[in-house]
């Protein structure tokens, strides 16, 4: 079988190859382009513009390898594929935009080849990113207000808590961060204090997912400091955070994702809220 990786990366290859070389080259002579539209199950929309990052979720009849050209002109600049380390060509894709500024106009273009190399493209498209928020966040649990985090299952490839897939990504109020485990799966577990005890009112949890299936949790545990456990929480799905209403006061949690799809379970972000 081979690597999806390496065929993923063979797949952009392809693309900027075909994207170019003159329509006469040899290259591109036995390549057959198509609209992306003749796989797209419905209009393209950039959405969820969160500091400076938005999202365009695609669901394509067929799998492909998808790719996202962008920038602030005709030229694009930057390329952003699926948040996702299986890499491969599948159906479901919720690609990051990032680096985004306000109030600015960016051109893109969708790409996207199949496993017989056939190539979907569409026009050069535009959106115009919103004026953003710069607001401290009330996230009791963002290491921006003081959290530490006590402790953890593992962190994908060894990574440093700062490093991609490192865990301070759980609690950085950032969607282009996440933390992943090394194949934790349902014994992930995460720990945090805040910085002061609070009366904690709402937690919101994004898991993250893999286009496979794996990775996805499904139910979650809250264990505060003095041995009480909340939940299993059930989390409804995987493109956006879920809130869950809780009424308890502690300083530590322990949130542990006690039902999952197993694989490189993790977080995107978790968030706390309450008062002190």
């Amino acid at each position: 079988m081979k690597n999806p990786i390496t065929a993923l990366c063979a797949a952009v290859l392809i693309l900027l190859a075909a994207c170019t070389a003159p329509a006469s080259s040899d290259l591109t002579a036995d390549v057959t382009f198509r609209p992306v539209d003749d796989i797209l199950d419905a209009p393209l929309e950039i959405t969820n513009f969160v500091n400076g990052t938005a999202r365009l979720p695609i669901t394509t009849a067929i799998p492909v390898a998808c790719t996202i050209v962008y920038g602030t002109t005709p030229e694009f600049g930057s390329l952003t594929l699926d948040q996702d380390m299986a890499g491969g060509a599948h159906s479901e894709h919720n690609p990051l935009l990032s680096g985004l500024e306000p109030e600015t106009t960016y051109y893109y273009r969708v790409q996207g080849v199949d496993d017989d190399g056939n190539i979907y493209l569409s026009e050069t498209l535009t959106f115009t990113t919103p004026a953003f928020e710069d607001t401290p966040t009330d996230n009791l649990a963002a290491l921006a207000n003081g959290a530490v985090i006590l402790g953890f299952s593992s962190a994908f490839n060894d990574a440093a808590p700062d490093e991609r897939f490192g865990v301070n990504g759980a609690f950085d109020d950032d969607p282009a961060t996440e933390w992943s485990t090394a194949g934790d799966g349902s014994d992930a577990w995460v720990e945090v204090i805040l910085a002061e005890p609070a009366q904690i009112h709402t937690i919101t949890f994004h898991t993250r997912a893999m286009s496979d299936g794996s990775a996805v949790t499904l139910a979650f545990t809250v264990t505060t400091g003095d041995g009480e456990t909340y939940g299993p929480f059930e989390v409804p799905g995987t493109n956006a955070p879920a809130e869950f209403e809780v009424d308890f006061e502690t300083e530590t949690l322990r949130f542990d994702l006690v039902d999952t799809t197993g694989g490189n379970t993790g977080v995107v972000d978790i968030t706390v809220s309450g008062s002190n």
